[in-house]
């Protein structure tokens, strides 16, 4: 199926040749048999429901009645969780782009503006040199460097990030038309240099100067200070005087806003412009308390003065706030803020481009032409009209051979949004997003102007970007107290209330009425890094889980907000996001119940013999089946497929359960762990075990607790339960407890591996064995007391 023409209707933007073809669509092969499929699956968890309904009706005791609860429960929340993963198999469609058309139906200098943001929040955590690569991958696109503008926003307010991007600055002006001369893919200066490029003295001169850009930025942050030897200019002394106060701290500070790059000033080495560049720093005050999530957007707790008063007099109210209602408890106070309206308010000050894209600090560009394949949808007036984003997957490098911690999300970034592609399209995933930014200002058909009209997304900026009135108005409105009793985070902007701001902002403009395009290149359009050890990857699913908790639970909740304004089909697929931390439910259940019932020799499923096995079998391998089925066709192997389904098993009994945990505990106002960023620093013993395919503990992580304990628990019981079945004459209504058990040993072998046969600094640390321990026998002892 081809999409639309361009020039089949009035268009934003003149076009010179109305009939050629910018992007096409073609159904998933796979749809019919997913319905077909679909409908014999739930014919079965029918029945399946039907046997739980007639076991806990004629439940004899009140132990055989809470057990077939549990596992009532937990199919319940499966059941739930299969129905609202159906609405990404009933129509996936693949999109294809023609980005060489682009030049044909417009001029390049009527290509409209591109401000970039890239967030960092802490230089020890999100090294500077790994943000000046994204930076410069993405200011050398084949894009019109007048029409370009990068801002990089630090959360931290470190002058060690700003003197980076002065460095950087410099280095821009001889590496972006050396990738332009040479017509380089890989623009992120550390990815090139680390390829079998061809060599030339070019290419070496290069080099030389990046190597010394790198070794002098590495040196100040060893340092932890700019030295004098650095500033040589008066501008660099009046950049870092700021710095060079008491008054200014990471907690306390004033906006910080510093041109680096003039795309009308300034020139590289062969006489083109380069794109501006822009250092950005919000304030901070010590009366606005506040905390940040890395990742996609730094998030700010932003409290006005009454509440933080009210808090000091330790009463709980009910406060009207931004046109949202919250309740205050003196233990805690949760008011997500989104440091993206900052950028955007500040972007719109100093160069209002129409498009807008954001990116993770460690999420560097892989593929210079990405901003003409977004356009090819941009620009489509088929669907411009309501088009919010255009979003690319979120893709990594540095993945070992299996990807032992299942960081690819093969589902979440690439599965499921083909899904969601043949609907209203993807949810906004954080990174790799092209945004128009008059999606940001109310829905399709009215547009909601900000308190003031130059930042309202219809505005041009006549003026240069270093002009007092322009730079006055953007730290004007990059203050700390601006969005007081304004419409920012609730009507405009990104919206408010959850730690997974992004999943929230998609689901809202789904529900105003916006669509959206998942544009999937055969050549990954970025490319970002991943944590290299286990506690990093369940820290980080941890925090994901409250934001999506939090949204699941509230008022704009996707099964009822998001199926009445976006459609049963749409509303069932963000549900599965929502809910996804519920999995943790069933997977402590079957981790546990079957096992500690088959150490005292009791059956709990059906028997070999009996019909309902044959039933059971069916949910289990087609479920497994369909799954292995999506995600070979869908580009991956059989061995990652096995990390995904062991890292699900995993996240549900420690990310998944603390997340859903630490929710109800901030729900009933007890205070509980903050939030960190995740480290992108790597030390090379932990990379080199990484690589050969170790799991990394190390530490004395609560979360790493709960998997010993399972991991135990299956042990004994598999042990235990191989013998009586050997020796039982009961083997037919045993077998689906110990086959149960195998597969959670088997899915614990780097458990095992790491408590008994590992010697390195990556070993399961001997409390935390001890800990699981101790507490898997009072389990065991409080089953046995209880089932008998």
């Amino acid at each position: 199926m081809e999409g639309p023409r361009f020039g089949e209707s009035n268009a934003t933007y003149t076009a010179r040749s109305p009939k050629l073809l910018l992007h096409s669509l073609r159904p998933s092969r796979l749809t019919f048999s997913n319905r077909v499929f679909a409908a014999v699956y739930a014919c079965a968890i029918i029945a399946l429901f039907y046997r739980h309904a007639h076991t806990l009706i004629y439940s004899k005791t009140l132990v055989s009645f809470s057990v077939n609860l549990m596992l009532f429960i937990s199919d319940l929340i499966l059941a739930f969780m299969w129905a609202n993963g159906q609405a990404f198999r009933m129509r996936p469609v693949y999109r294809k782009e023609f980005p060489e058309n682009i030049e044909k139906v417009m001029k390049t200098s009527d290509l409209p503006g591109l401000d970039i943001f890239i967030c960092t929040a802490d230089p020890y955590k999100e090294p500077p040199m790994s943000v000046v690569n994204t930076a410069l991958s993405v200011m050398a696109y084949d894009y019109p460097a007048e029409k370009t503008s990068v801002y990089v926003s630090d959360d931290g307010g470190s002058a060690l990030t700003l003197f980076a991007f002065m460095e950087a600055a410099k280095f821009a002006a001889h590496w972006l038309p050396f990738c332009r001369k040479n017509n380089i893919a890989k623009r992120s200066p550390d990815e090139f240099f680390a390829s079998n490029y061809s060599w030339s003295s070019e290419t070496e001169k290069i080099k030389t100067m990046y190597e010394s850009m790198k070794v002098k930025v590495e040196r100040v942050l060893e340092t932890g200070k700019v030295g004098d030897e650095y500033i040589i200019s008066d501008q660099d002394r009046q950049a870092f005087g700021k710095w060079n106060t008491d008054r200014f701290t990471r907690q306390n500070h004033p906006t910080v806003i510093q041109v680096l790059l003039d795309k009308d000033k300034d020139r590289d080495t062969t006489g083109h412009w380069l794109p501006n560049l822009v250092y950005v720093a919000r304030q901070k005050s010590k009366t606005s308390p506040h905390h940040f999530k890395a990742g996609a957007l730094n998030v700010l707790v932003f409290v006005y003065t009454t509440v933080y008063n009210m808090l000091l007099q330790k009463k709980k109210k009910k406060v009207k706030f931004t046109n949202r209602y919250l309740y205050l408890q003196p233990s805690l106070l949760m008011v997500n803020f989104v440091f993206f309206n900052l950028k955007v308010r500040v972007s719109a000050a100093m160069t209002n481009a129409p498009v807008i894209l954001n990116l993770d600090c460690d999420m560097y560009s892989n593929d210079p032409i990405t901003p003409l394949r977004a356009l090819c949808y941009v620009l489509d007036p088929e669907i411009q009209k309501k088009l919010a984003y255009v979003q690319f997957p979120q893709e990594f490098h540095g993945l070992n051979e299996n990807d032992i911690y299942a960081c690819e999300h093969k589902r979440l970034y690439k599965l499921n949004q083909i899904g969601f592609n043949g609907l209203s399209g993807p949810n906004y995933l954080g990174s790799g997003c092209f945004f128009r930014r008059r999606a940001l200002f109310g829905n399709p058909s009215t547009l909601i102007l900000p308190e003031i009209r130059e930042i309202s997304p219809d505005y041009i900026v006549n003026k240069p970007i270093t002009d007092q009135s322009v730079l006055e108005l953007a730290q004007h409105v990059a203050g700390c107290n601006y969005e007081n009793q304004t419409k920012w985070g609730s009507k405009i902007g990104f919206r408010y209330g959850s730690l997974s701001e992004d999943y929230h902002t998609g689901l809202r403009m789904k529900c105003e009425g916006w669509r959206a395009i998942f544009c999937y290149p055969e050549r990954a359009a970025f490319l970002g890094d991943v944590p290299s050890n286990l506690v990093d990857v369940l820290g980080q699913n941890k925090r994901w889980a409250i934001g999506l908790l939090q949204v699941a639970f509230s008022r704009y909740s996707s099964i009822t907000f998001g199926v009445k304004g976006m459609g049963l089909l749409m509303g069932l697929g963000y549900s599965f996001f929502a809910f996804w931390p519920t999995y943790s439910i069933p997977i402590t259940t079957y981790s546990f119940l079957p096992q500690l019932a088959l150490l005292n020799g009791l059956s709990i499923f059906p028997k070999v013999s009996e019909p309902w096995f044959l039933l059971y079998m069916f949910l289990f391998l087609g479920s497994y089946g369909q799954d292995l089925l999506d995600f070979v066709v869908g580009g991956g192997t059989i061995q990652r497929w096995w990390s995904d389904q062991r890292m699900w098993m995993m996240r549900g009994l420690s990310s998944y359960l603390f997340g859903i945990t630490e929710f109800f505990l901030r729900y009933m106002g007890i205070p509980t762990q903050g939030f960190n960023v995740t480290s992108k620093v790597v030390d090379d013993e932990q990379s080199k075990r990484y690589e050969r395919g170790l799991f990394e503990f190390g530490v004395h992580s609560p979360m790493f607790v709960t998997l010993t304990m399972a991991a135990i628990t299956n042990l004994f019981s598999f042990i235990y339960g191989l013998i009586l079945f050997l020796s039982s004459s009961n083997k037919e209504g045993l077998f689906m407890q110990l086959f149960l058990s195998a597969l959670i040993v088997m899915n614990c072998l780097p458990i095992y591996h790491a408590i008994a046969l590992r010697s390195d600094k990556g070993k399961m640390p001997i409390r935390t064995t001890i800990t699981a321990t101790f507490l898997a026998s009072a389990v065991y002892a409080a089953a046995s007391f209880i089932l008998k």
